[in-house]
């Protein structure tokens, strides 16, 4: 979720408890667009990360320090020389705007008190750090901006400082409801989408979370509504932007299993979410996840272009092979075409071109063609020899299709592996998984890596541990050299996915951690998110290993299933 206007506010409140009145010991500039102040208030010492960077502006709170440059750039000298060692005494946010404006106080060269001050602009690729004086004229930006670049606004030194006004938006914060209203009419477009391009400070996010308190379709336009559902809405909205002006926040990360999918500082009763005291550490949280995520994405996109590229080929393959299979589907056509030919054919004239014959396996008369050049023996030869062409090739292809099939599956459970891969050992894992089955060659010079992922582990609500396969090498561990016989395996019926396995110690499992077990096992299954799956449980002994097959293929022939969802979020996982 992008920096909107409430979670600066929320910043702007956690900065004035935490930091104002304090005094800035250090200035650095790690990056060209990036400024790490440290801060001493009353108590401790504290660092704030300002980020003005076109692709991830952000500002939050950390107590951790990032190298600088040997020579310092010259916005950082500029600060220094100006605010180094100052007080910070004011930290507001204009409206509802994503803009952060601090207040320092110092004295200048004749050691008269004055106030300068830092603006903090979060806004994508607009983003900068504007330094001006008292009188609001710009003394430098960590971004110089001219008229070549922006029509709008120039941000020089020695420039008047405003804030642009772009969007024409109103203040979201005590609109009247006849404002609210005309504002929602007079844009054709959904009402969700009218609210946040409306209202400063409002993401789509937060648009389609008042939406969803109102009860509202947030796809249907404001004109299609009656006057008592837009009086509605705007009650939801009023209540909601409240939340703000009481600064009754709520940080929070929304998850999807065990991915960040947004951020907030208020809560959105549509996900879920995991709370935090500090809007700092749900940024830090969230977005130290989000690149853990994206990097382990970027570094398996060779294994996925692999797998990929071996799945089309296989599966353009079966489509193949059963297209020749329904081909097959005649052959006992032609046998009986043979045999009935044999049987009434004695009394055939010569250059016959058809027998029409009783069909006694149907009680039915058909018709057969003939080759008038050919006797009926040869006739029914030719049908023989075409029926017994076709058996072979059926034979043939449903073993070809079963291996095809099976390689698709595999190839598909490799797949999934990569969706839940966490670390660079779990690709490492796979990569070696690959490497044994032959998709993937090993270098001449390298050797088998150590490997040293381990599978997810869990435990019920009753005390039991689960545990559960990240690939196909670590179901294959778990399944016949982890468990004992007693314990219990579960896995998503017919679909790609992990192995689960639940241990026992001798003791009778509860209801409660069966349907946990098998949550897991549709959680990391390829019909992960379906609102219902099935999954098969049995005891561990009765799973067995083909000869042969791939690592993590199994057969069983006697088990239970339960249909389940695959909300995996109550159980507790061990890290």
């Amino acid at each position: 979720m992008a920096f909107d206007g409430i979670t600066i506010a929320n910043i702007v409140k956690e900065l004035n408890d935490t930091i104002l009145n304090g005094r800035i010991a250090k200035i650095a500039q790690p990056e060209n667009d990036e400024l790490l102040l440290t801060i001493k208030p009353a108590k401790g010492q504290v660092r704030l990360v300002i980020s003005a960077s076109a692709s991830l502006p952000l500002i939050y709170l950390s107590r951790d320090n990032k190298p600088s440059p040997m020579t310092a750039p010259n916005f950082c000298m500029l600060l220094r020389k100006h605010i180094a060692n100052d007080r910070i005494v004011g930290i507001s946010q204009p409206s509802l705007e994503r803009i952060i404006r601090f207040e320092i106080e110092h004295l200048d060269e004749l050691g008269d008190l004055c106030r300068k001050s830092l603006i903090v602009e979060i806004m994508g690729k607009h983003s900068n750090i504007i330094f001006c004086n008292e009188k609001g004229m710009i003394i430098d930006s960590i971004k110089h901006v001219s008229a070549q670049m922006s029509s709008v606004r120039e941000v020089l030194p020695g420039r008047e400082y405003f804030i642009p006004d772009t969007m024409k938006k109103e203040n979201p914060l005590g609109i009247p409801e006849e404002n609210f209203t005309q504002e929602l009419l007079s844009k054709p477009m959904p009402v969700g989408k009218a609210i946040y391009n409306s209202f400063t400070g409002i993401s789509p996010v937060v648009a389609e979370e008042i939406c969803y308190l109102a009860g509202i379709d947030s796809s249907v336009p404001a004109s299609e509504m009656s006057g008592d559902l837009l009086a509605h809405l705007y009650r939801q909205f009023t209540y909601f932007m409240e939340q703000v002006t009481e600064s009754k926040f709520s940080p929070a990360i929304y998850y999807d299993g065990n991915e960040p999918k947004e951020f907030s500082s208020l809560l959105l009763t549509h996900y879920q979410v995991k709370s935090y005291d500090s809007i700092s550490e749900v940024i830090r949280t969230y977005y130290s996840s989000r690149d853990l995520i994206t990097r382990i994405r970027q570094k398996s996109s060779d294994l996925r272009r692999v797998v990929q590229t071996a799945l089309e080929r296989n599966r353009k393959k079966y489509d193949l092979q059963l297209k020749q299979l329904r081909d097959t589907e005649s052959r006992d056509k032609y046998k009986v075409y043979g045999e009935l030919i044999h049987t009434y054919g004695y009394n055939l004239e010569e250059g016959a071109k058809e027998l029409e014959a009783l069909n006694y396996y149907t009680n039915e008369m058909i018709k057969i063609p003939l080759d008038p050049q050919k006797t009926p023996q040869e006739n029914a030869k030719k049908y023989f020899d075409r029926y017994n062409k076709q058996k072979r090739t059926f034979e043939a292809l449903s073993e070809l299709i079963k291996e095809t099939k099976d390689e698709i599956d595999y190839l598909e459970s490799v797949s999934k592996s990569l969706d839940i891969a966490r670390s660079e050992d779990d690709l490492i894992q796979i990569k070696e998984e690959l490497i044994e089955s032959g998709f993937i060659r090993r270098k001449q010079s390298a050797k088998k890596v150590k490997i040293t992922s381990k599978p997810f582990h869990y435990i019920s609500s009753d005390g039991f541990h689960m545990y559960v396969g990240k690939n196909n090498l670590q179901n294959e561990e778990l399944t016949f050299h982890f468990a004992n016989g007693g314990d219990w395996w579960f896995h998503a019926k017919k679909a790609p996915g992990s192995h689960v396995i639940v241990k026992t110690n001798g003791e009778e499992l509860p209801d409660r951690t069966f349907e946990e077990a098998a949550r897991l096992a549709a959680h990391y299954s390829k019909n992960s998110g379906a609102e219902k799956v099935e999954v098969d449980y049995v005891e561990k002994k009765q799973v067995k290993k083909p000869n042969g097959s791939k690592p993590g293929f199994v057969v069983y022939y006697t088990n239970y299933s339960m249909m389940i969802d695959s909300d995996i979020s109550g159980i507790q996982e061990v890290q």
